[in-house]
């Protein structure tokens, strides 16, 4: 909670071109699954032996880390291989649990790569999926990811998360890191590395550019960072301080925390800095805004109740709408992608990631940890990565919005904290 408690008191070429090293920075520990999995065996695709990245083992990884698939191994026994349907065993697979079967093959092409593969259902021995998929041959990871999506939405009716991209603050004794990495954890590259600390990374909704704060001048401000180019701008450098920024739907302006005029206040300025244009008018602390769905509102917390709670304003002007009304906390609110959910921070035996329906305004808390912070939703509004401590330390996890998958990324070295869950590339 260490980023709340300061605020409440006073991508295709960004992939090649960010700074640093590609690494494994962090895996991923499921504990807990959702009441149904689907049960698909994946095959070893043809010829995938010898590229940058298998292809099937991080298929079946991403499915499996979900917590909403068993993966039945196909690896090793040569009566299950197959490389196109019509070589699928069907009985072999069923007889071993599996409902369905990924199986397909690599065909090189200079550079390029062609993936062909196909999703049968064993049962009926219906192609569910049959695609082709061209890619750098450098890039099959990438590839990977984008089929275990095609996946995921094909039989749960949901879209996939696994080729979208996360960033969070990486804090190692007298260091502190902006990284960005896949969605798994994998291929962390440092954006920014400063002595000083870099707070509250926020993605664009292209996905090109991070908005961040960092004390590198010795005072918060706001910088706005393309990923491609490493080019920066200060988006907010006034007098006091500049924190917590978050981006329009549209990527044109910036909800920003200023404290030149009274207390902390909320502001919508340019992305560039120019127009700054105050939203909040009461209260001393009002911080941690987020746009709506539709671009029309901020919600943002405020100690105007007399204890730290969320509210929406509208950009057109009005009254605030306090949006939380039980416990004496409620903070951190995020709107989700489809403008369905809230999550936030609640005070409940700890400090912990609740969802709030904001048709019925039901809420329910969704973890079991006591330290949380900084929820962020996943593009398809089904998942919501945060920051807590194991251990006292900082780590990421991820829970699903019904509170059945939870997952844990657990870093190989340092802190992990203030997390952001960036948008689908296409």
């Amino acid at each position: 909670m260490n980023s709340l408690k300061q605020c409440l008191r006073g991508f295709i070429a960004a992939m090649l071109l960010l700074a640093g090293s590609v690494q494994a920075d962090m895996s991923i520990e499921v504990v807990g699954v959702g009441s149904q999995q689907y049960p698909i065996a994946i095959a070893p695709f043809k010829n995938e032996i010898g590229l940058s990245q298998a292809i099937t083992p991080v298929v079946a990884s991403d499915l499996g880390n979900s917590g909403l698939f068993k993966i039945i191994s196909v690896s090793g026994d040569a009566s299950l291989q197959a490389f196109t349907p019509n070589e699928i065993n069907q009985s072999a697979l069923q007889a071993a649990g599996a409902q369905t079967a990924l199986v397909g093959q690599v065909i090189p092409e200079g550079d390029q790569v062609i993936v062909r593969f196909w999703l049968v259902d064993l049962a009926t021995k219906q192609e569910l999926i049959a695609f082709e998929k061209r890619g750098n041959a450098n890039q099959t990871r990438r590839l990977a990811h984008q089929i275990a999506d095609m996946i995921y939405a094909k039989l749960t009716g949901k879209s996939g998360v696994f080729a979208s991209r996360i960033a969070y603050v990486l804090k190692t004794p007298g260091r502190y890191q902006l990284q960005v990495a896949d969605a798994d954890g994998y291929g962390a590259q440092t954006v920014l590395a400063s002595r000083m600390p870099i707070m509250s990374p926020k993605w664009s909704p292209d996905g090109g550019k991070l908005a961040y704060v960092s004390f590198e001048k010795e005072k918060p401000i706001v910088y706005v960072h393309e990923l491609a180019t490493g080019k920066r701008i200060e988006a907010a450098n006034f007098k006091g301080s500049n924190s917590a920024p978050a981006w329009s739907p549209d990527g044109k302006q910036l909800a920003v925390v200023l404290s030149k005029d009274l207390g902390s206040q909320v502001y919508v300025v340019n992305v560039d800095g120019t127009n700054a244009r105050r939203i909040t008018q009461s209260g001393e602390i009002n911080t941690e805004p987020s746009f709506t769905a539709d671009g029309r509102s901020i919600i943002f917390t405020s100690d105007r109740g007399g204890s730290p709670q969320i509210y929406r304003q509208s950009l057109a002007g009005g009254d605030a709408v306090r949006l939380t009304n039980s416990g004496g906390f409620n903070a951190s609110g995020k709107i989700s992608p489809d403008g369905r959910s809230m999550t936030y921070i609640t005070r409940s035996n700890g400090y912990r990631v609740a969802v709030m329906d904001l048709a019925s305004r039901q809420s329910m808390v969704l973890t079991d940890t006591n330290a949380d912070d900084s929820p962020s939703f996943s593009p398809n509004s089904q998942m919501i990565l945060y920051e807590t401590d194991v251990g006292r330390r900082g780590t990421l996890a991820i829970v699903s919005t019904d509170g059945r998958v939870k997952q844990r990324l657990k870093a190989q070295g340092g802190e992990v904290r203030q997390p952001a869950w960036g948008p689908m590339l296409r």
